[in-house]
């Protein structure tokens, strides 16, 4: 999951509250917080829910176990994961009673029912006050971003802890929700769609649509909170980002030997650094369209084309020739200097190619 880009590393505020979320507050209306679910005050971050009046919302760092009493002494009734929702609603020396959500997380919103929810409710306990981060924790968003980054660090490497990616996405989520004026909010937004956006798709390429070549018989990751950064940080680089992953929607599966494929995705390509000129990703997304169309050129010259070919490769040396004019100093010029060299050599660089 590492990125190329200096400041990321390698999964929102939706149209409402999350649906967990959501949920907590039901229930905590219902033991008498007053929850005010009337939109606030629309701030430069979009749409944001109220607090709760009477409890604050809450998160933990680490796995902290829910007890019936405040007292350890007693059977623990559940644990309550990091990242996942809370509300405080009293306090009893070093014990906290909260209202929390324990239920998986949803990954994919187009699979949450339409109506209802079959996740089962928050519930009510108490947990030692220990790594615990509420809206009035002083740098409570800083705290909750550096969680979050060092546990994406840690889902990057090979052979992770297990749901350490699922953590870093629900402390991200956490930083929007908890915290809407937060500096960090647009970064925390765009990084939980992303690794929700990278977890979807290593699931995706399991199935055998997967190998489709058409775009739409594959299956398509979800899109939402993707575009929820686009509608609340416009003109941004986390914009630009987001817009970006998206394209893998509409790559071909398979290419199955047809020419179409990598010249209709060069096209995506192109017209994305045609809208974000500035994205960090510009340049990698002209080295993708330069190798699609040295590729082409391949598939041509082995379907006996040898004038489709040439036009292909000729277009993949003015994307070259653009590149080392706008990023000299790119890796991904670099990369696409070595594919034209290739090109020019006469060697194949379609693996699927012959020389």
């Amino acid at each position: 999951m590492r990125r190329t880009a200096p400041f990321l590393r390698p999964i929102s505020v939706m149209r409402a509250l999350p649906r967990p979320l959501s949920r907590l507050v039901a229930v905590s209306l219902a033991f008498g917080l007053a929850c005010v679910t009337a939109p606030a005050a629309r701030a430069q971050h979009g749409r944001f829910e109220r607090p709760p009046q009477n409890g604050v919302y809450a998160t933990c760092l680490r796995q902290n176990e829910l007890y019936s009493t405040a007292s350890q002494s007693s059977a623990p009734i559940s644990e309550v994961q990091p990242g996942r929702e809370m509300v405080v609603v009293d306090k009893n020396g070093n014990w906290l009673r909260v209202f929390a959500n324990t239920d998986p997380p949803d990954t994919r919103q187009s699979d949450q029912p339409e109506f209802g929810s079959q996740a089962p409710p928050p519930i009510s306990g108490w947990m030692l006050n220990k790594g615990i981060v509420t809206t009035n924790t002083l740098n409570g968003d800083l705290i909750l971003f550096g969680a979050a980054d060092a546990a994406e660090q840690a889902a990057s490497v090979p052979d992770p802890p297990p749901g350490m990616a699922e953590r870093a996405r629900l402390l991200y989520r956490r930083v929007v929700l908890m915290f809407p004026q937060s500096h960090w909010v647009a970064e925390a937004m765009y990084r939980a769609a992303d690794i929700r956006w990278q977890i979807q798709k290593a699931d995706a390429a399991t199935l055998p649509s997967a190998h489709e070549k058409a775009a739409y018989l594959r299956v398509q990751m979800d899109e939402n909170e993707m575009r929820d950064v686009e509608k609340y940080f416009p003109r941004t680089q986390w914009a630009d980002l987001a817009s970006f992953d998206m394209i893998d929607n509409k790559l071909c599966g398979d290419w199955q030997g047809s020419e179409q494929c990598p010249e209709k995705e060069t096209l995506y390509y192109m017209q994305y650094v045609h809208d974000h000129p500035n994205s960090p990703k510009a340049a990698e997304a002209l080295y993708d369209a330069l190798w699609r169309q040295a590729a082409a050129g391949d598939m041509w010259s082995a379907d006996g084309n040898a004038k489709r070919a040439q036009q292909d490769r000729g277009h993949a040396r003015g994307i070259l020739s653009e590149m080392e004019q706008r990023f000299p100093d790119s890796s991904f010029t670099a990369r696409g200097a070595e594919v034209v060299f290739k090109i020019d050599q006469g060697m194949a660089v379609y693996a699927g190619a012959r020389e």
